[in-house]
């Protein structure tokens, strides 16, 4: 089944532009290859021979982003792209924008991610195989896909139907992609050591597309990544941040550091995690084996779309055990492996420049990670105060997955489950019974023991041992009687 999408629309009617102006225009790269696997695409790409000065007068609205390698972004809006600017302007509904980029062939990548300069090319070809693996080679004429013939997955890792090999007029393969896709093969296009120079983030990308689409990487291709993973020291940690984000939110977070792991690329992007590696766990508590095992563990029950934060938090939430293994006479321990951990993720975060809420968010389902065996013994006050935590939830959900991936036991993730949802929200975060305003009148002077008095009221509130004004200035005068 053919998308139904605005964005669909939208690429359609600017590739239409672009013919009737007497310039070739296709759909090129990812979409073409998410239509080929019966995937519907998050956006459309126009590849085009008319360059960014002709995109960016034919069309009344466009953002030159990165017109200097020849992208330009055409918004159109209510299916109209050739309307006048005027009317555009005064179009009620949303636009839709679209990434135009002018066939080129790029010079050297002397900082490993960009092309020192591009020259503009009428070819096609040229274009696609200056691009990064033959399955994100495809160009698709949009006019004659209306016509094709979907059929059943040809490898096994498809999970979705793909057409069958007679089966996609208007599809034009300059590379092989569409063997591949069929065999279900990441392959760098050409060389793959040229590709991986060039742009050094691609080793990360092929080893996401691998993960997702449950495809193989190609031999020569895998050998590359292995020869040349020290280069992805050289990409700016951001990019490396938001890979590792997608292969950990995509729902194949396994695969994917699997992956990582074969290709020598996850000692260069996240050693902490690979000297997980052969870190022993006592098998009383961890029958699955060492760290990295039971970390990919947690990796498998990641699902699609889950919190990044959920899910560095299950990457991350053992990374303290390797800096913290000793052999005791009992058995094998890990002696403050929590505050290690919070530590060193603190410092994983900083690397790659999370934002501080994320940050927080991380850092606090490493330190509770280990909470929950406390909770059955928790007083009424600590627990409310545990179910405070932000996005309780995902420790929950972190919780459960480390049983899950350890010994198998959830008894005391279903004792902290059934108290936080049968727990009303209002004897969790009570309105306070006092201020340091009644304080004051109350003749105290303010100060640091403020802090303390108001922590003991809310204490016996959460116990239930107090429950009006009056019974709380009582217990300060008790508890704090020379003040």
């Amino acid at each position: 089944m053919l998308p139904e999408t605005r964005q669909f629309d939208a690429a359609l009617r600017i590739v239409a532009a672009l013919r009737a102006a007497g310039h070739q225009a296709y759909l090129a790269g990812g979409c073409v290859r998410d239509l080929l696997l019966g995937r519907e695409p998050k956006d459309f790409d126009v590849a085009t021979s008319a360059t960014p000065d002709i995109v960016l007068k034919l069309f009344p609205r466009t953002f030159a982003v990165g017109a200097h390698f020849g992208v330009v972004l055409v918004a159109t809006c209510g299916g109209a792209v050739a309307a006048d600017a005027a009317t555009m302007e005064s179009a009620e509904q949303e636009y839709v924008t679209t990434e135009v980029a002018t066939f080129r062939s790029d010079g050297a990548y002397s900082d490993g991610r960009h092309p020192d300069a591009v020259r503009y090319t009428t070819s096609a070809e040229e274009d696609v195989r200056r691009r990064d693996f033959t399955i994100n080679g495809l160009l698709l004429d949009p006019e004659k896909m209306f016509a094709w013939d979907f059929g059943e997955p040809t490898h096994p890792g498809h999970k979705d139907k793909v057409l069958t090999s007679a089966g996609h007029p208007g599809v034009i393969d300059f590379v092989g992609g569409l063997a591949d896709l069929e065999a279900g093969v990441v392959r760098a296009i050409g060389q793959p050591d040229a590709r991986f120079e060039e742009d050094h983030l691609r080793m990360l990308r092929g080893v996401r597309f691998a993960a997702r689409f449950g495809f193989e990487l190609d031999v020569e291709t895998a050998a590359a990544m292995r020869r040349l993973a020290p280069k992805t020291a050289a990409v700016s940690r951001e990019r490396v941040r938001d890979e590792l984000t997608k292969m950990l939110t995509e729902g194949h977070a396994r695969r994917a550091f699997e992956l990582l792991d074969a290709t020598g690329l996850l000692k260069e992007v996240l050693p902490e995690v690979a000297r997980m590696k052969g870190v022993e766990q006592p098998p009383q508590y961890h029958p699955e084996g060492d760290v990295w095992v039971h970390t990919l563990g947690l990796l498998d029950q990641l699902q699609a779309g889950c919190p990044l934060t959920l899910a560095w938090g299950a990457l991350l939430h053992d990374v303290g055990k390797p800096p913290t293994f000793r052999r005791a006479p009992d058995r094998i321990r890990f002696d403050g492996h929590v505050e290690v951990g919070v530590a060193m993720g603190a410092e994983i975060c900083r690397r790659f420049r999370f934002s501080n809420d994320e940050t927080h968010q991380i850092l606090l389902l490493i330190d509770n990670h280990m909470r929950f065996a406390d909770a059955p013994h928790m007083k009424s006050s600590t627990l409310k105060r545990f179910f405070r935590l932000p996005s309780f939830e995902q420790h929950l959900a972190l919780h459960r997955m480390d049983c899950l991936a350890g010994s198998g036991n959830l008894e005391h993730w279903e004792f902290v489950r059934e108290r936080w949802q049968s727990m009303p929200a209002e004897t969790v975060r009570p309105q306070p019974l006092i201020t340091g305003r009644e304080l004051i009148a109350a003749g105290y002077q303010p100060g640091a023991q403020f802090k303390e008095m108001l922590r003991a009221v809310e204490d016996a509130q959460l116990e239930g041992t107090i429950a009006t004004p009056d019974e709380a200035l009582r217990l300060v005068k008790e508890r704090f009687p020379g003040i």
